[in-house]
């Protein structure tokens, strides 16, 4: 298993879809080059804001097919897995390493609320199936109900040789800091996975972020990490700083619109959510308007 791919910032990539609510696989290929000309570490394809879940699983695999195709070994590519069942999580991770992966992220299941030795037994499965492919584990709280315990976190990091990750978008950071102590002897690598927490996550010893605003202002959002790694921890700051507001502007519109939205206004073209969520308006929109403005994205 290959740590050392595991780093930076890491993009959880929007899925550009046109009126049919088709993949536009034009704008995705420009999507893939923008963040990368960005600076991003890695394309993490049918993360939250890739709306996995409207998506069917050959639509995924149609998806991954071109991320991959597209970024050709620029960046390493990482697949989201969020699907309830143990059995279709199992499809996507074999379907995701067939097509030649460098990692997969799984979600724990979302609306059920499974007991620790469920969840284990759950992630060890998925893992066990696909057991020369590296595997993340995604502890996402606010969108599942309940959290990932430090003690099953532990359990799967130091028991099953492929579980060498996870992000963390709880936005405790005691709980992210516990992830990272508990697991050090095994090079456990963790990520944040909140925006405004880039600068803190590092400061207690993740290995990066994942951040959704890295899909439309990756530049700032990977200046934040570089400026950490380089030693000025003041940069950082400030940097993580900037972006904050432009951040928690998009709390104001229904998850995970925001994320096109901004896209769209910086004239990347990536069109609507999939139904039934549509495109900011209103009150909405104008927060968003006014925080690009203001950091100089918007004249």
């Amino acid at each position: 298993m290959d740590r050392t791919l595991l780093k930076g910032i890491i993009v959880p990539i929007i899925t550009p879809i046109d009126q049919d609510e088709q993949v536009n696989e034009a704008k995705l290929r420009q999507q893939v080059d923008f963040v990368i000309e960005g600076g991003v570490s890695g394309i993490l394809a049918f993360g939250s804001n890739g709306e996995f879940y409207m998506t069917e699983e050959a639509e995924q695999e149609k998806v991954l097919s071109i991320i991959l195709e597209h970024t050709a070994g620029r960046v390493p590519v990482f697949q989201g897995i969020g699907a309830i069942s143990t059995k279709k999580c199992i499809r996507i991770a074999k379907m995701a390493e067939r097509l030649g992966v460098d990692a997969i992220s799984i979600l724990q299941p979302m609306f059920l609320k499974p007991t620790e030795e469920e969840l284990y037994k759950h992630f060890k499965a998925i893992a066990d199936s696909v057991p020369n492919l590296s595997v993340l584990l995604y502890n996402n709280p606010g969108r599942t109900g309940y959290t990932m315990s430090g003690n099953l976190v532990e359990r799967l990091a130091h028991e099953v040789p492929n579980v060498i990750g996870m992000k963390d978008s709880s936005g405790d950071m005691t709980q992210t800091a516990e992830f990272i102590r508990r697991n050090r002897d095994v090079d456990f690598k963790v990520f944040g996975g909140k925006d405004t927490l880039i600068y803190s996550a590092l400061c207690v010893g993740a290995a990066g972020s994942v951040c959704t605003t890295a899909n439309f202002i990756p530049k700032l959002i990977c200046s934040v990490y570089d400026a950490y790694v380089a030693g000025d921890q003041k940069e950082s700051l400030e940097l993580q700083f900037k972006l904050n507001p432009i951040r928690l502007a998009m709390d104001k519109s229904s998850f995970p619109v925001a994320t096109k939205d901004y896209c769209n206004l910086l004239g990347l073209d990536v069109g609507a959510p999939y139904l039934p969520n549509l495109p900011a308006s209103g009150a909405g929109k104008e927060a968003l308007v006014q925080e690009l403005t203001k950091a100089g994205y918007l004249s």
